[in-house]
């Protein structure tokens, strides 16, 4: 990632990685993130990673916290365990990475999650964005 996302940008303004990438990045994404600061998806490493991605160094976005604001969530993967779809306890670990010029053109973000837990068809809900270039 820290060779590609610069050589992606190099050819286009306009560049994007969607996906689950498997790490909350701050402490805004994951509801429990106090218990989860030793385990995997969490990990300082990890975060040290994606804080290249967004910072300085490369100079991306997360088009969806950029959205979203500085607030918990939205979430976009619940454990199947517990009660965790129902309690809101999640982690946000699914992105939108972009191109500085691209992230600006983002106007809006839903996450599609279910109405209920037995509705879901997933343990993740689809990140949605909407761009206008």
């Amino acid at each position: 990632m820290v060779s590609r996302l610069p050589e992606l940008a190099k050819h286009s303004d306009h560049a994007l990685v969607v996906g689950d990438l498997n790490v909350g990045h701050t402490e805004l994404d994951i509801r429990n993130w106090k218990g989860n600061v030793k385990r995997a998806g969490f990990l300082p490493e990890e975060r040290a990673y994606f804080d290249r991605f967004f910072g300085e160094e490369i100079g991306w976005k997360d088009v969806h916290r950029g959205l979203a604001g500085n607030v918990d969530g939205p979430y976009t993967w619940w454990s199947q365990r517990g009660q965790a779809f129902d309690n809101d306890t999640g982690w946000r670990i699914d992105y939108h990475m972009a191109t500085p010029a691209l992230a600006a053109a983002a106007v809006s973000a839903v996450v599609d999650r279910a109405p209920s837990w037995d509705t879901r068809f997933s343990d993740h809900a689809p990140l949605v964005v909407d761009y206008r270039l």
